[in-house]
This record gives C-alpha cells, sequence and structure tokens, in this order.
C-alpha cells in the first residue's frame, strides 16, 4: 500500500488499523538534542482521544503512547523517532454482520476493488483511528515551531447550520479547550452542543467546520509553481479522514469580491512590511508573507449511523442494515487537534526547506 508517508524533510509513516494490535508511526526530522515532552504529547493524544464528553464514542481508549526508539536519556537522537498507541477496547464483533456489506460512504466497497480484500473491523487501516500517528507528530513539530514563536490554533467554527459569527479577532483562542465541542465562544458552543445531542438521539450525524490560524510564521516559507505552501496545506488537510473541503485566506468568499476590494495594500511598520488587510491569509505566490495564515476545514457527517440503510453485499444482492459500533455523532471536536498537528507539521516541514534553523 503506497501513500503512507507524509511531509519531506520532516516526515512521517504511519502504520496500523483500527481493530488491530496498535496504531503508530516512525517520524524522521526530529530536531537533534531537543528535551521531549512526554507529557505534552499525551494532552494532545488527550484532546483526540475517544470517549472524552458526552458527544463523542464511548469506546474507552486511553491512548497512551510509547516510544521504542530516538530517545536518548529524554532527548532526541536526530535518529527515527518510531512509536506505538496500543488498542485494547476493541469490539470487533460488531462488526460481523457487516463483513460482506459495502457500508454506504465508507472505504468498504473500494478499498475491495483496489486490493481484493479489507478488514471490516471498524473501517480497517481507512477508519480514523489512523489520525492517533499524525497527532503524535504534530506534538513533536510544535515542540521544534515553539522554539521560534509560532503557534498553531484550531477551533469548531460551524457545526451543521450552527455557525460561529464572531471575526477571529474577537474570539480568545486559549478558551478552545473549555468547551467540549472546542467553540471559543460559550454562547455559539453551547448551542453547537445541544444540536449534536439532537442529532445523536435521533440515531443520526452531522459535520462542520474547523478553523485553524498560525501566528508568528516568517517571510519565505513555501516553493513556487507546485509546492506552495497553500497547496501543501490543503494537501495535509484534504488528507484527514472525513474532510471535504478546504478554503485559505478570503476563500470561495473571493470569487465574489473585486480586485479592489481583495487586495491586501502593503505598508511600512517599523521597518517591517505589512498588509492592511489579510485576504491573502498570510500566502502570496504560495509563500508566506509573515500575516497570519488562517484556512477552514469541512468535515462531512459520520457516515456510521445507527439507522436502516440500504446498499449491497459483495454477492451483488440488496440488503438492509443498521450499523452497531461505537461511533462519534460529530467528528469535529476530535479533529481539532488533528488539523493542528497537520498544519504543524507542514510548517516545521517547511522551515527546513527552506533552510531556517531551530534551537535545540
Amino acid at each position: 500500500m503506497a501513500g503512507n508517508s507524509f511531509g519531506t524533510l520532516y516526515r512521517l509513516t504511519s502504520f496500523g488499523e483500527s481493530h488491530g494490535n496498535g496504531v503508530g508511526g516512525i517520524i524522521d526530522g526530529a530536531l537533534p538534542g531537543m528535551m521531549l515532552d512526554l507529557d505534552f504529547i499525551q494532552h494532545e493524544l488527550n484532546r483526540r482521544r475517544p470517549c472524552q464528553s458526552k458527544i463523542t464514542t464511548p469506546r474507552n481508549e486511553n491512548d497512551e503512547v510509547e516510544f521504542i526508539s530516538g530517545i536518548f536519556e529524554g532527548k532526541t537522537t536526530g535518529t527515527p523517532l518510531a512509536f506505538v498507541v496500543r488498542n485494547n477496547d476493541r469490539q470487533s464483533n460488531d462488526y460481523n454482520d457487516l463483513k460482506d456489506v459495502f457500508r454506504p460512504s465508507h472505504a468498504d466497497y473500494t478499498y475491495m476493488m483496489k486490493y481484493g480484500i479489507r478488514d471490516h473491523r471498524g473501517g480497517g487501516r481507512a477508519s480514523a483511528r489512523e489520525t492517533i500517528a499524525r497527532v503524535v507528530a504534530g506534538a513533536v513539530a510544535k515542540q521544534m515551531l515553539i522554539q521560534t514563536g509560532i503557534t498553531v490554533q484550531a477551533y469548531t467554527s460551524a457545526i451543521g447550520a450552527v455557525v460561529l459569527q464572531k471575526q477571529r479577532s474577537e474570539l480568545n483562542l486559549q478558551a478552545v479547550e473549555n468547551s467540549i465541542v472546542r467553540c471559543p465562544d460559550s454562547e455559539t458552543s453551547e448551542k453547537m452542543i445541544q444540536y449534536i445531542e439532537k442529532i445523536k438521539a435521533e440515531n443520526d450525524s452531522v459535520g462542520g467546520i474547523v478553523s485553524c490560524v498560525i501566528k508568528n510564521v516568517p517571510v519565505g516559507l513555501g516553493e513556487p509553481v507546485f509546492d506552495r505552501l497553500n497547496a501543501l496545506l490543503a494537501h495535509a488537510m484534504m488528507s484527514i479522514s472525513a474532510a471535504k473541503g478546504f478554503e485559505y485566506g478570503g476563500g470561495f468568499g473571493s470569487a465574489q469580491m473585486k480586485g479592489s476590494q481583495h487586495n491586501d495594500e502593503f505598508y511600512f511598520d517599523n521597518g517591517t512590511v505589512r498588509t492592511r488587510t489579510n485576504h491573502s491569509g498570510g500566502i502570496q505566490g504560495g509563500i508566506s508573507n509573515s500575516e497570519d495564515i488562517y484556512f477552514n476545514v469541512a468535515f462531512k457527517p459520520v457516515a456510521t449511523i445507527a439507522q436502516s440503510q440500504r446498499t449491497v453485499n459483495q454477492q451483488g444482492e440488496t440488503v438492509e442494515i443498521k450499523a452497531k459500533g461505537r461511533h462519534d455523532p460529530c467528528a469535529v471536536p476530535r479533529a481539532v487537534p488533528i488539523v493542528e498537528a497537520m498544519a504543524a507539521m507542514v510548517i516545521a516541514d517547511a522551515m527546513l526547506l527552506n533552510g531556517n534553523y531551530f534551537r535545540v
């Protein structure tokens, strides 16, 4: 199977399935001599883990990470960082009835047609449980970036039709973790939670949008043409399971603007070139311009729902199914740390490619 690695100099290769023994990865490019904060890495995993609130799946995994190479006396050695997170709370029998069935909007059919075999237990490799490896690699990347003052902060900006109306400048992003839905505005957060609970009671699911802001990025990250920084971010975000859309800066709203409205005027601020507006989202010509990078990622509703649905099995027969198992009514709150992780990996990789040297 190709496509299991991401990045160039800062690179993650992941492995594992939803109901296998575990999920893990190998990270290349972590700075040597860095004191690795394992508590921070575990904290990031806890933000992604299941069974963290009343609006997430009850699958009860501790998701404790174990590093098995690349660390000596608490510091990174510059050799590959290998790690694993064990799967402990598996209920694989919930999927016995689906062994020969192609579930609507899942990867069952495409995996079977491509590989001739599939792991039907929880989606196997196609499960969002694969994102554990991304969060670990993202947490290491964040520890590299924080040395330079670069921060990555994501939050929930929409759940279904419940949309956060405030501008980014009005938000206290430090309040994101105060909400189980990870929306920094308390009033909107409560509406989102109530909506998810309503959807859950209907045995249905709902999607939403995760927004992300990257601050203090230096000028010059990203390569023109094919490896534009915005293209790398789009690749990263669209590789997350259930992601259906990506926009940065003015995004699709730019299509409704005139050039005179959209253009970001330059000015000098104490010898530094700045822009009066930031419709470009911190990236011009595919290269960072030092303004905030901001973008949105749209996530579809979770495909597994406890309602009767018609589909076909491998024998070509029409069948009716009602999924069992434990699933999120909305994956968006748990996607927030995943979006941050992928963004951190992109920026760390771009810093290394640009010759920006981190302090150790």
